[in-house]
């Protein structure tokens, strides 16, 4: 799939809009290039973390990963990533979140398995976030939360319930917490997270949509 680069819709940006026709394709493909090489880089250094739990031991692939998170932070720094295009639900790649690897590297003799899938299903329109972890075939853990656009690229979460589910049994956790997030880097493939507690996230568009 080709990359999609977002263009700042900005007073400043038409102000400034190359009036030789050829000379703004040779900015945009440019511009182009440089993100698919900062996002070749970026996924080639997380390809086999699995999914983070390699780097919580090894600090320096952890500073070539957030420099190569801060270099897609630099080229989409002026793009709109909280509008439709974040509606999706993404496949996490790898993350630096303490509690959710630990849940995918201790929760599995609960339920009999290993962890599948690691999810967020985000709706923008209704305002919904869910927090997924599955445990293939029947097993899952989700977090549900209620999200509002709070600028270009940051949204505010609020969470309002949890929920461990088997093939027939379910147990429901109370809701712990609220914050921020926001998605420095999205394109048609993948998507770039910073949060309130400075963690990082790389999700790619999963290729089927996750239902309760």
């Amino acid at each position: 799939m080709a990359t999609g680069f977002f263009l700042p819709a900005t007073p400043n940006f038409f102000m400034h809009f190359p009036s030789n026709p050829k000379s703004y394709k040779i900015h945009c493909s440019s511009l182009t290039s440089q993100s698919l090489s900062a996002k070749d880089n970026l996924l080639r250094l997380i390809s086999d973390q699995e999914r983070g739990l390699k780097t919580q031991s090894d600090p320096q692939k952890l500073s070539e990963i957030i420099s190569a998170i801060d270099d897609l932070a630099d080229i989409g720094r002026d793009t709109v990533t909280t509008d439709a295009s974040l509606s999706a639900t993404w496949r996490l790649l790898w993350t630096t979140e303490k509690e959710q690897l630990y849940i995918i590297k201790t929760a599995a003799p609960f339920f009999g398995t290993k962890a599948g899938d690691v999810l967020q299903v985000i709706d923008v329109e209704k305002g919904t976030l869910n927090n997924v972890i599955t445990f293939p075939p029947d097993g899952v853990f989700f977090v549900r939360s209620t999200i509002d656009v709070a600028s270009s690229q940051r949204v505010n979460f609020r969470f309002t319930s949890a929920v461990l589910r088997g093939k027939n049994w379910e147990f429901p956790l109370p809701p712990f917490g609220q914050g921020w997030f926001e998605t420095v880097y999205l394109d048609d493939e993948i998507r770039v997270v910073k949060d309130i507690r400075q963690d990082y996230l790389v999700v790619e568009r999963a290729p089927y949509t996750w239902k309760e």
